[in-house]
């Protein structure tokens, strides 16, 4: 199966850790985190964002007094491959901004939410909600807020510029970073994982009518 070709993005997990012994020892580690990080994948029915950081470069930036933002366009294009797919996308930031809610008012999303302090307790109202049990939902975060959702969903995620403590805690990092092309890489892991990104990329070789 081709879509399971994609060693370059899972085995950077090893990067995480620290000296583990002998060459071969840290070889068959990268394995099995490849294989943890494929296996949890394959189950992923809902993907969450964190926004600063992960959506975008985690830079704030004012203009006359209001917060602007930017978003990366391929990781937009990412969601809708995602909402296409059939795997719902929710979105938990700790901050409030109209750029958020301009950016993403085109997507079929219900599941948005700012200005969130807990967000493992808004965590827990999407998932009743959606009826999905934890190992069906992968989290991408990049700072300490986003830990208590990432220790329970079955497949925790950090950008590559994440705090270094929650990439501890991550089942899988990206090569990119947040706001350039993070989202975008988790989101065609998931797709791979499950056998969907070919038949995806592939459909769009034929011309639109």
């Amino acid at each position: 199966m081709p879509d399971r070709v994609m060693p370059d993005n899972i085995k950077r997990t090893s990067d995480l850790t620290t000296n583990r012994g002998t060459k071969s020892h840290a070889h068959a580690d990268a394995d099995a985190d490849a294989d943890a990080v494929l296996v949890a994948a394959k189950a992923i029915k809902l993907v969450i964002f964190d926004v600063d950081g992960v959506l975008t470069n985690g830079q704030l930036h004012f203009i006359d007094g209001k917060e602007c933002k930017s978003f990366d366009s391929q990781d937009g294009l990412g969601i809708a491959l995602l909402l296409r797919a059939g795997i719902d996308v929710a979105i938990i930031s700790g901050n409030v901004s109209t750029a958020v809610t301009a950016r993403f008012a085109k997507f079929s999303m219900p599941h948005i939410y700012q200005g969130v302090i807990d967000k493992h307790e808004k965590y827990q109202l999407i998932k009743a909600d959606l009826q999905l049990a934890d190992s069906e939902v992968a989290f991408l975060g990049d700072d300490l807020i986003d830990l208590p959702v990432m220790r329970q969903v079955g497949l925790p995620a950090a950008v590559a510029n994440a705090d270094a403590f929650v990439k501890q805690h991550s089942l899988w990092v990206s090569t990119r970073l947040g706001g350039q092309g993070a989202v975008r890489e988790f989101i065609e892991l998931i797709l791979a994982a499950q056998d969907k990104l070919t038949a995806i990329q592939a459909g769009f070789l034929t011309p639109c009518k």
